[in-house]
């Protein structure tokens, strides 16, 4: 039997709102208002932060373990209790990372120094954002762990300034939202099957198979909206961090349209994602094969795909080996109204 188990808190804030700071274009957000937060911190310590963003995301299984109420200052206060090794391991690690590619940086922290034999056992199995780790972000990744107890210590330092210049205040704005989008997705999961509810949460995502999941372990965030983060975790578990921004609210602070309707706009603006809806209105794809239908370079098609998803119009349906993609048709119906009210100043 498939139990859903809810939790909530800032300290899932507090690492994905660094995420979206240090990519702000992924997630719609002005690049000069990312910058400008990102400068508060110091500069030493925020240029260590940006070296170890390159090769990590949210540490979603460490999260998923923290005490009750979960939030920004106990994050701290146990990240502050753990070894230097401990650390590294608990923040920069996926939670899929591989047993080869663990053991190799534990190698590496034990001698203070890394070999070309360890970092080609790294290039090949270390995975970041579902790609291949760049030789850039590799240079970056050995040199963290080759210094653990530095490494470890300036990280602490780092998160912590960067709570106290911003998310410290950030943090009381965003707890009404997260409560309120808390009760939403239980209310909303009264009504519907786990599989609509976890589509509806993720603005379009499908996971299959998840007969394979016993437990989803589903988190109100702020700052991932309109996108999602998730990780496979061990006993057959799934975290799942969902949009919990209201729709008129945006990340920057200010009136105006609705941040989902100009990424919409902007989206449908492009001749080439105009095509991809087309194609995807037909059947479900994965990018290799959009890929070869546009005749355009993969990554190219990766980029126009993730503003296609930022804008929630296109559906994506998450495989043990492949994401298909497909238009969402009933966002689109809908898009003319949208605009209409906000023009007519609607509600």
């Amino acid at each position: 039997m498939q139990t859903i188990h809810w939790k909530t808190g800032t300290a899932y804030d507090l690492f994905v709102s660094l995420a979206v700071l240090h990519q702000p274009a992924t997630f719609g957000l002005r690049p000069s208002w990312a910058a400008g937060v990102r400068q508060r911190v110091p500069l030493a310590k925020r240029e260590f932060l940006e070296k170890v963003l390159s090769f990590s995301g949210v540490p979603l299984q460490w999260l998923s373990g923290l005490p009750e109420p979960g939030d920004a200052r106990i994050a701290l206060k146990t990240i502050e209790s753990l070894s230097p090794l401990e650390r590294l391991e608990s923040l920069t690690l996926a939670a899929d990372s591989s047993a080869e590619a663990r053991d190799c940086l534990r190698t590496i922290a034990r001698r203070g120094s890394w070999k070309e034999a360890e970092a080609k056992v790294l290039k090949e199995q270390y995975r970041l954002r579902d790609a291949s780790i760049s030789t850039d972000s590799l240079g970056r990744l050995v040199s963290v762990w080759a210094n653990p107890q530095g490494s470890a210590e300036l990280l602490l330092e780092a998160l912590q300034d960067y709570y106290q210049v911003f998310f410290a205040e950030e943090e009381t704005r965003i707890r009404p939202a997260l409560q309120a989008g808390l009760e939403h997705a239980q209310e909303l999961s009264t009504r519907i099957n786990l599989m609509g509810l976890i589509e509806e949460l993720s603005h379009g995502v499908r996971f299959a198979p998840l007969e394979t999941t016993v437990e989803f372990i589903l988190v109100p965030s702020y700052w991932c909206s309109p996108l999602i983060f998730y990780a496979r975790l061990p006993e057959r578990k799934m975290l799942l961090l969902f949009g919990a921004r209201p729709e008129f609210e945006s990340l920057v602070p200010g009136a105006g349209p609705t941040p989902q309707l100009v990424n919409q706009l902007k989206a449908l603006a492009d001749p080439t994602r105009l095509r991809i809806l087309h194609f995807l209105a037909d059947k479900p794809l994965s990018s290799s094969e959009l890929a070869r239908l546009l005749r355009l370079r993969l990554p190219t098609v990766i980029h126009h795909l993730r503003s296609l998803r930022l804008s929630g119009l296109v559906q994506i349906t998450v495989s043990e080996t492949e994401k298909r993609y497909a238009t969402r048709l009933e966002i689109l119906d809908g898009l003319q109204q949208t605009l209409g009210n906000f023009i007519r100043n609607k509600d």
